[in-house]
């Protein structure tokens, strides 16, 4: 396991400096969800919600979080992205309906964007809650995990599909 790097000599966090890596094409794909009940499914899909396009919404939300994450996250870098993108993917579960989303952000620099598709999919979601919050505040936001990422020294990340179980975007 690498040392540690946002630690100043005093043991104080810091921003690390980056200046001297080496740029690349870096991607990250994060994945959330959120679970409706069947009012909220049929009201998205059918987009009739009061506040609008649901998923366009929330859609740009993430678009929006990604490019602002180094304001959110202290010791992110502010980065140029290249690319983001943000899809949806419906799975009934019973009387419930899982809204899966996936994350994608790009760059060519010299830091990840791990934490930029992170913060998307966090966003997309909780732009879904808040839209849809007045027919019901009993969903619930899943697991918000790093799929994979690509490029930078530490190598390529693809998450063990025995760690989540079935990918719904595969």
């Amino acid at each position: 396991m690498s040392e540690f790097t946002h630690f100043n000599e005093q043991g104080r966090a810091h921003m690390v400096d980056i200046s001297e890596k080496q740029e690349s094409v870096r991607t990250a794909i994060a994945h959330t969800s959120i679970v409706v009940d069947e009012a909220v499914h049929q009201a998205i899909t059918q987009q009739t919600i009061e506040k609008g396009d649901v998923l366009a919404v929330a859609q740009v939300a993430g678009i929006m979080a990604a490019k602002n994450t180094s304001n959110w996250i202290p010791m992110c870098h502010p980065l140029s992205l290249k690319g983001i993108d943000v899809s949806f993917h419906w799975q009934q579960e019973g009387q419930q309906y899982r809204l899966h989303i996936e994350t994608q952000v790009k760059t060519k620099g010299s830091t990840g964007v791990e934490m930029e598709a992170l913060t998307a999919a966090s966003a997309t979601a909780l732009t879904v809650y808040d839209m849809c919050k007045a027919l019901d505040k009993g969903m619930i936001i899943g697991e918000t995990y790093l799929a994979e990422k690509t490029g930078g020294k530490s190598g390529d990340y693809h998450r063990p599909s025995d760690e989540k179980g079935d990918n719904p975007w595969k």
